[in-house]
């Protein structure tokens, strides 16, 4: 079983990734697109990365915003180093698409 990360732990990681939040127990960010195909498409991009991790977030996409939430299953649901990495990995993803 994957540890939940103490509140100071969460609060440093945080840190480093100023655009996610917590809600309701779970990292939580919102991103914004030029139009529902942009949305997706990052959506597409980051599935063989995400996929590779084997840590999948819980995610949805209404028009051109994806709203992104994580959590650790094996945690109890608790938020875990897991979901840290994972939102730093959506993060480049989103740098990433944003610059081509």
């Amino acid at each position: 079983m994957t540890a939940p990360l103490t509140p100071a732990e969460l609060d440093s990681g945080l840190e480093k990734l100023p655009d996610w939040r917590v809600a309701e127990g779970q990292l939580v960010r919102e991103l914004k697109f030029p139009s529902f195909v942009a949305a997706v498409g990052y959506m597409n991009e980051m599935v063989p990365r995400i996929d590779a991790m084997n840590h999948h977030p819980e995610w949805t996409n209404v028009y051109n915003t994806v709203t992104v939430r994580l959590s650790t299953h094996d945690a109890d649901g608790a938020i875990t180093a897991q979901d840290l990495e994972l939102a730093r990995l959506l993060d480049l993803g989103l740098q990433a698409s944003n610059q081509s």
